[in-house]
């Protein structure tokens, strides 16, 4: 059964901290992923420095508020 109007209402499962160090280790990961695939999309090691660097910063607090929005949907949450 889905209870609509309770599925935003309970409290995170996780300290804000965290999540913090959860965004911040995926996104040193995703950092080097983009840089390498952008290193061989435009062949220039500085080029892609700035284009990794400069979208995970976009990504990396893109993904922290997904994170604490989706931490409070209580949706497929069995345990309590």
């Amino acid at each position: 059964m889905v209870r609509v109007g309770r599925s935003f209402s309970r409290r995170p499962l996780q300290a804000r901290e965290r999540a913090l160090l959860k965004t911040a280790l995926y996104r040193v990961m995703m950092v080097a992923v983009s840089i390498t695939v952008a290193w061989l999309v435009v062949g220039d090691v500085s080029d892609a420095l700035s284009i990794g660097i400069a979208t995970n910063l976009v990504k990396t607090a893109t993904y922290y508020c997904y994170e604490r929005v989706w931490d409070r949907v209580s949706w497929g949450v069995f345990a309590e």
